[in-house]
Parts: C-alpha cells; sequence; structure tokens
C-alpha cells in the first residue's frame, strides 16, 4: 500500500491542472512547468496509486472514473492546504498576501474602478487577484478554494457560503425617449403589464430576478439574450426594441450619456443584496468581516449600510 509520503502537493496540482484544462500542454502553462516534467508527475502518481487518472490520446484527454473521484480527493487536499497557509498568515497579519476576490459582471465594472483603491489604501499589504465571472462559477471556485472570497446577490444560489451584507439595489426601468413610461415619475409594477422588456443572457442571476418580476406581472420577454447590461442599455437606446430593468448601482455609467429615461420604482420597490461571501470554516473569514465594512464605507453610492443580514 502506498505512503502518503510517496504523494506530493505538487503532483496533485498537476492533476487537477489536467482535469480543469482536460490538456497537459495547456496545464503545464497553467502551473509554469514543462509539459515533460508535468507528465512525469502524473506518471509517478498513476503508478504509486495503481490507477489511470486519465485517458489520453493525440486529439483529448479524458479523466477515467477512477480520476473523476480522485481528482475531487485532490481538490479538497489542497483547499485544507491552502486553508492551513491562510490561517498562518492570519496570525501575523490578515490582510497581509494574496486574496483571490470573484465579482460578477453585473458589479465589477461600477464598484472595482472605485474600491480598488480605497482596499489598497487601506490594507497596502493586503495583493487582490480578482476575477470576473458570473455566480455559479464563482460558488463553485469558492467551494474548491481557488476564490477567498466573492461579491454577490444574495438573491443567488448561493448553497452554504456565509455573507456579510454590503448594500442594497434597488432596480430601475430605463426606457427610451419618448416612452410612455418616460412620462412618469415612478414606476409600478403593474405599468409592466404587456411592455416588451429585454433581458440579460442565462447564467447571470440578475436575470434570474428580473425575469421573475416581468413574469409576474405580465412583461413580455424580447427574444434577445445580452451578455451584459452595457448591451442591454444600448438596444433600449435605440428606441425600436423596449424597455429593460438595471440596478441602481449601473445607471451613472450605462446612462452617463442621458440617453436613456430612468424611472424608479414605487414601493414595493425590486432590489437585490450585495454581500460578500466565503465558505464556512474559512481562517479568515474575521478579517472578511472587517473588509466587507470597509466595502460598505466606501461603496458607490450607498447613502446608508444596508442591515439584513
Amino acid at each position: 500500500m502506498p505512503s502518503i509520503n510517496d504523494i506530493s502537493l505538487r503532483q496533485l496540482e498537476y492533476v487537477v491542472a489536467v482535469a480543469d484544462l482536460l490538456g497537459f500542454r495547456r496545464a503545464a502553462e497553467h502551473c509554469h512547468v514543462s509539459q515533460p516534467a508535468l507528465s512525469a508527475q502524473i506518471q509517478q502518481l498513476e503508478d504509486v496509486l495503481g490507477v489511470k487518472l486519465f485517458e489520453r490520446d493525440k486529439r483529448r484527454v479524458m479523466l477515467t472514473a477512477a480520476g473523476e473521484d480522485l481528482v475531487a480527493r485532490a481538490r479538497r487536499v489542497l483547499t485544507e492546504a491552502g486553508d492551513i497557509l491562510s490561517a498562518a498568515a492570519r496570525l501575523s497579519d490578515p490582510f497581509a498576501g494574496s486574496l483571490h476576490l470573484g465579482v460578477i459582471p453585473t458589479i465589477a465594472p461600477y464598484v472595482l474602478p472605485e474600491v480598488v483603491p480605497a482596499l489598497t489604501k487601506q490594507y497596502p499589504r493586503l495583493q487582490l487577484r480578482l476575477r470576473e465571472e458570473k455566480t455559479e462559477l464563482l460558488v463553485k471556485a469558492l467551494g474548491e478554494g481557488r476564490l477567498d472570497a466573492a461579491l454577490l446577490a444574495l438573491e443567488a444560489d448561493l448553497g452554504d457560503l456565509e455573507h456579510a451584507v454590503i448594500a442594497e439595489d434597488p432596480f430601475v426601468v430605463a426606457a427610451p425617449p419618448g416612452h410612455a413610461l418616460a412620462k412618469k415619475k415612478q414606476v409600478q409594477l403593474r405599468d409592466l403589464d404587456e411592455e416588451d422588456v429585454l433581458l440579460l443572457e442565462d447564467g447571470h442571476c440578475f436575470r434570474g430576478q428580473a425575469l421573475a418580476l416581468c413574469t409576474r406581472v405580465g412583461a413580455r420577454e424580447v427574444d434577445f439574450r445580452a451578455t451584459s447590461l452595457t448591451t442591454l442599455a444600448q438596444m433600449v437606446m435605440s428606441g425600436d426594441s423596449g424597455i429593460t430593468l438595471l440596478p441602481s448601482l449601473s445607471v451613472p455609467i450605462e446612462n452617463r450619456l442621458g440617453q436613456l429615461v430612468v424611472r424608479p420604482f414605487s414601493d414595493p420597490v425590486p432590489s437585490r443584496t450585495l454581500v460578500l461571501v466565503w465558505r464556512p470554516g474559512y481562517p479568515r473569514a474575521d478579517a472578511l468581516r472587517e473588509l466587507a465594512g470597509t466595502l460598505r464605507s466606501v461603496w458607490p453610492g450607498l447613502k446608508s449600510p444596508a442591515k439584513r443580514s
């Protein structure tokens, strides 16, 4: 039976990289090693374990059934090893070293240019490593230990992640000039009945919230799926496609030229709750709670901290 001394964390790192990228060359580039060195380490691990982890030919690489199980275990080992390093860093300075932070696309462009310099000033020894991605992929990365924290909407499926509230982000209606809704000071939910509404593509949590709202009040989704809020705003500006819903956070940028008519909702105002999240048991959780407080103090357009938790 193989000994634990026969297996290294580096070998596990290589195996996970090949499983993620489905290619030895790409995995070697990702791990900053030569392909022969990476292949040799994986071969050595397969010899020690007595199982094949990958099926490989000239065209593709696939995980074997045994590989799927062992790669999942390798991810957990690497996550725990990362937590050991984070715990050690916390004992000296919880805000020193790298912090891998994920941000969803409906938040990132509207807050990062403002909050990143503020965080850098507040925590000069902290090295932010940012990743912009949709909620599902960020939640997966958190669970696998590839991210330390993420800025998400609480209304999404976050599983058992812990969180600290940053802000409430009300929705607004964006319409072209001359639209009937542009004549109103406030929009009631029932005003959306039978309106043509443009929404984001699948995978964005904001799409799910907006679609649920539109379905409830009888609005019709236009047969178009945008990849970004910028695309939604540009389509509405054209005046031929309909209206859309935007999070208030995005309005200063998406309507910076004033070509949209933006109207708030009357009560009850639909909104999303923006949160900083991390996985249960994360060793620097107290530091993240402090970081959330700093984010609240510098968050764009935030008049008062949200109290929901």
